[in-house]
């Protein structure tokens, strides 16, 4: 039974939860939390200080002697806003690296609120449809338009607690002008998403986080004996509950049921965000719900290593409309893709004696093919390297970077290059990836070879192995020529000669 343990390094807290895989769900054996505020100082001067990065580093140690005890066989450490935004963010990743031997991952926000998704729709049950999901932490809010466990929109908005309290409060409590100006800077970047989900008409709306916890259960405190659900807040006690906040000093705020010390100093701006968004998007209320990104994360990897889990459909779903939506956006031949990812899977089948490249392969190969041709967006003159830095830098949902370099790798070696472990597309990979992209590259040089006319003049291409050779039968369509795909086949015979160490001929049939 795998065990994974997934490490959400927040603005405002650090956040530990390890799960082994029983069959096939997911089964917590440990979890740990622990406030750092990592971006309090990135919000104000653009800089992760000294002192937060040293007692970030200190709970990742901590983590990481709980990760060796439960013998996690795949550890993901991932990083949100305070690290997209910090100036010296390399500082401190060296920093975990070198006490941890963690390579932490910065994930921009729409994967952030990928994952969110992902956690939830994995791990409950939710029968109504569309959902709204909101995940308000310490720099950024997530939103989430979810229609029957897919998602149809979402946004990261610059409304983290942490970020909005240094940025706008200054009194305790604070004063009439500093919530003014909050509620108006808050009401401009709600206008961002609000139309659209007024439109969706969202029947549940899940809120996550520290803060959506906070708010519960001061709401359950206030009014419980009116019968309020103790993890439910209604627009109207929304309003009334960020009104009281605004009004009471921090000494007052902590003694709220529910609202921990550290919380009391941000719960007001995160209050006044909920209550804006309620009312800005007519929402009735929220339910909050305790998954978050780190079930996102222990999802993920338990799709990656069990195809049969309930959540690998899911992610497979999200990679497909994310792989489409970018086939559109840099305006691709969308049929001359989907020939060419089809002739690139047959390769990857029929030669697999030849290249046993892993299974994952064939995902990184399919999604190089669909976005190889991205590079003549930018300019058809260096296309190559145009679109290797585009699949590498692109919010393609449902890959990690390191994915993403991969893919981006597979698309580079198309032209008169070849893959040099030197080179800056290879150079981030392990040796072992270098070799592996080099073979999946040849596949795909392949596949556009036997695509060349674009006129679908190749049926089917079929590949026999044979003990020193290879041959590849293209089987033309009624009344068409392959002489063309012939010949871009026989331009590669030499490379594939010096990948696989085997003669390469084609015949058309």
């Amino acid at each position: 039974m795998p065990t994974f343990a997934a490490i959400d390094i927040g603005s405002n807290s650090v956040r530990l939860k390890i799960s082994r895989l029983v069959g096939r769900r997911l089964q917590e054996i440990h979890e740990d939390r622990a406030v750092t505020r990592l971006g309090e100082s990135v919000f104000r001067g653009g800089f992760l200080s000294p002192q937060a990065m040293e007692i970030t580093v200190k709970v990742l140690r901590r983590f990481h002697r709980a990760a060796q005890k439960h013998a996690a066989d795949i550890v993901r450490v991932v990083a949100t806003s305070a690290l997209r935004d910090a100036r010296n963010s390399a500082a401190f990743l060296e920093w975990v690296r070198s006490a941890t031997g963690w390579q932490v991952e910065i994930i921009s926000g729409l994967e952030e609120a990928r994952l969110i998704h992902l956690g939830i729709v994995f791990s409950s049950r939710i029968n109504a449809s569309p959902v709204l999901m909101v995940d308000l932490g310490g720099g950024s809010c997530e939103l989430t338009i979810s229609v029957k466990g897919h998602i149809s929109e979402t946004v990261s908005l610059p409304l983290g607690a942490v970020r909005l309290t240094n940025e706008f409060f200054h009194g305790d409590p604070p004063r009439k002008s500093e919530l003014r100006q909050l509620h108006g800077f808050v009401q401009r970047e709600i206008r961002r998403i609000s139309e659209r989900i007024v439109r969706s008409r969202p029947k549940v709306v899940i809120a996550t986080s520290g803060t959506a916890a906070a708010l519960a259960a001061v709401c359950y405190g206030l009014y419980k004996k009116r019968g309020v659900s103790r993890n439910s807040v209604s627009r109207v006690h929304m309003r009334r509950i960020a009104k009281i906040l605004s009004r009471l000093k921090l000494d007052e705020r902590k003694k709220l049921s529910g609202v921990g010390p550290r919380r009391a100093e941000i719960i007001t701006a995160g209050a006044v965000v909920y209550a804006e968004l309620l009312e800005s998007c007519k929402l009735p209320g929220f339910r909050y719900s305790p998954l978050g990104l780190r079930d996102g994360l222990l999802a993920q990897m338990a799709a990656e290593h069990d195809r049969t889990t309930r959540s690998r459909k899911q992610i497979e779903s999200e990679r497909w409309q994310s792989l489409r939506a970018a086939v559109e956006h840099y305006h691709i031949d969308m049929n001359h893709a989907l020939a060419v990812r089809e002739a690139a899977l047959d390769l990857f089948r029929s030669l697999r004696s030849l290249h046993r490249l892993h299974q994952e392969y064939s995902e990184w190969l399919s999604a190089a093919a669909m976005l190889y041709e991205v590079g003549d967006y930018v300019n058809r003159n260096g296309r190559h390297r145009h679109a290797h830095y585009i699949i590498a830098h692109s919010e393609i949902l449902g890959y990690t970077p390191a994915q993403r370099r991969i893919i981006a790798a597979i698309a580079r070696y198309l032209g008169k290059s070849r893959p040099e472990a030197g080179d800056p597309a290879m150079k981030p990979l392990a040796p072992a990836e270098r070799a592996c992209v080099t073979k999946a590259s040849l596949l795909l040089r392949l596949a556009r070879a036997l695509n060349l006319s674009r006129s679908g003049a190749v049926g089917r291409a079929r590949a026999r192995v044979q003990s020193g050779s290879v041959r590849l039968r293209l089987m033309a369509r009624p009344r068409t020529s392959v002489d063309l795909e012939l010949w871009a086949v026989e331009k590669e015979t030499g490379y594939f000669r010096e990948v696989f160490g085997r003669e390469l001929s084609a015949e058309a049939s």
